[in-house]
């Protein structure tokens, strides 16, 4: 059996916007935690692309949802660095990768309990408009379903992903005529395509990389 070659770095600033990009499509593809976070994020995108909140309300929802991602990258990456340094177990290597994931469920949290004070302090601006909520419900579940499938570990052909990123995408279009917030709106089409990245890397570029090696 022949290892595929080593990958090359690439120079620049492309170079390392590209390297961070497959750091975090590797991290939604094969980290269930992160998937998680994608699919919380896609809930929280669908609230605030149809309820007309605050700009501070916007931007803390933002700013929770970036830093959640942010800390289970870190926490991926220490995790790949423990386990590349040591084979055997090792109570300070778990003591790193526990607090590692620690700090994730505090952030995860602390988002939880900001997100629940936004809908209280706005209730009100929410009890205005129940037909929206119902409308980015009936809507926003199935995206996130559809977004879910994409990062499924599943077996099976690769092209099914096809009509499933077909069906999310469909359902943020119709999302995006009526969107109260184009910042919203952005996020949620950028997750999509995160999605699609780790569906792709999961079905195509492992595929690829096993009948390499075979």
């Amino acid at each position: 059996m022949t290892a595929p070659p080593h990958p090359e770095r690439r120079p620049g600033v492309v170079g390392s916007f590209l390297h961070a990009w497959r750091g975090l499509v590797w991290a939604v593809a094969y980290q269930r935690n992160m998937k998680i976070h994608v699919c919380s994020a896609l809930l929280v995108g669908c609230v605030g692309s149809g309820i007309p909140l605050g700009l501070p309300e916007k931007v803390t929802l933002v700013f929770c949802v970036m830093l959640v991602f942010f800390a289970e990258v870190v926490n991926t990456a220490l995790e790949a660095l423990v386990d590349l340094h040591t084979e055997d177990f090792h109570d300070l290597a778990r003591t790193a990768k526990d607090a590692a994931a620690a700090g994730v469920l505090v952030l995860s949290i602390g988002t939880a309990v900001l997100f629940a004070v936004i809908l209280v302090n706005d209730w009100p601006t929410v009890a205005a408009h129940p037909s929206e909520i119902q409308r980015q419900a009936l809507f926003g579940i199935p995206l996130t379903l559809a977004g879910s499938l994409l990062t499924w570990r599943r077996p099976g052909p690769a092209w099914i992903d096809l009509p499933t990123l077909g069906a999310a995408l469909t359902l943020w279009f119709f999302m995006a005529q009526w969107s109260t917030s184009p910042v919203f709106s952005a996020m949620l089409v950028s997750l999509i395509a995160l999605q699609a990245a780790a569906a792709w890397q999961l079905r195509w570029v492992t595929r690829n990389a096993s009948s390499f090696a075979r």
